[in-house]
């Protein structure tokens, strides 16, 4: 299979083949190194048995490179027509490894693909990206790992510890289920066309149960609330969850004089056990 897939095209001929212009209203940024490609498969392995998802193909650029890093099973969701056209070689090159999902990612529902546990490995559209996550945050024990490329603010959003500007809902949302992990920069030359920004690839690991109690719906109220207002004191910034918001707060151990940003995960876990 390797062969095959080494024998293909150039990515930037198959481009122009097919008449892959990236469009911007897709969020497309094509990555076409091939070394950096297989470093971010590299980066996603160990393969742990899950079938892997790939948002976003574009040209196969990627693909190719979860192929030949030994990627057991690879599903890749496209919406770009285009994209699923100049794809095709690419499938017969897999020998069955490799199948298609013609549709939006947003809109898919993974165990029409195959049956969990998942394994996430994609260069993200930016524009979809954290919607995206959250989506797979809130069904963290289908996945085996996320590692995905998104927007370099956005990975550092997520892995934020208490107490920087960075800190907010995404940051809790994330690691109350996940493990998070940055694990290195894509410059915007490395793509086609070049983003105005830096990338990062980002591991989300599923922890084996969220780091503390907590009914996640109640959770992203209290989040929302004191991230809404994160300038106010938590006693100003929750009455609108708890008109005796003082009270509230005393009775989980929290000053009420403090900041959303100051505030442990379990510790938000702990208001979202109140409400």
């Amino acid at each position: 299979m390797s062969a095959a897939i080494e024998a293909l095209p150039p990515l930037r001929e198959v481009i122009a083949r097919h008449d892959l212009a990236a469009r911007k209203a897709l969020g497309q940024n094509f990555l076409l190194d091939l070394n950096l490609t297989r470093k971010i498969a590299r980066a996603a392995m160990p393969w742990t048995g899950a079938t892997v998802i790939e948002i976003g193909p574009g040209p196969g650029g990627l693909t190719r490179a979860l192929l030949l890093e030994g990627a057991p099973a690879v599903v890749a969701v496209e919406r770009d027509e285009r994209c699923l056209a100049a794809l095709t070689d690419l499938v017969a090159a897999a020998d069955g490894t490799l199948r298609l999902h013609p549709g939006d990612a947003l809109e898919t529902d993974f165990a029409t693909l195959a049956p969990p546990p998942w394994q996430v490995v994609a260069n993200l559209p930016y524009n979809i990206a954290t919607p995206l996550i959250l989506g797979w945050i809130a069904r963290a024990e289908c996945f085996s790992r996320i590692t995905v490329l998104v927007q370099k603010e956005v990975a550092e959003r997520l892995a934020a510890p208490p107490g920087g500007k960075d800190y907010g809902r995404l940051a809790v949302a994330a690691q109350w289920r996940c493990s998070v992990r940055l694990l290195f920069d894509i410059g915007p030359k490395a793509f086609v066309p070049p983003p105005k920004v830096t990338s990062t690839l980002v591991e989300l690991a599923p922890r084996p149960a969220p780091l503390a109690e907590a009914d996640p719906k109640k959770l992203e109220r209290v989040t929302a609330a004191a991230f809404g207002q994160r300038r106010k004191m938590l006693r100003a910034a929750l009455k609108g969850l708890w008109p005796d918001a003082d009270a509230k707060l005393a009775a989980a151990g929290i000053d009420p004089t403090r900041r959303a940003e100051t505030l442990s995960i379990p510790e938000f876990c702990s208001l979202a056990r109140l409400l």
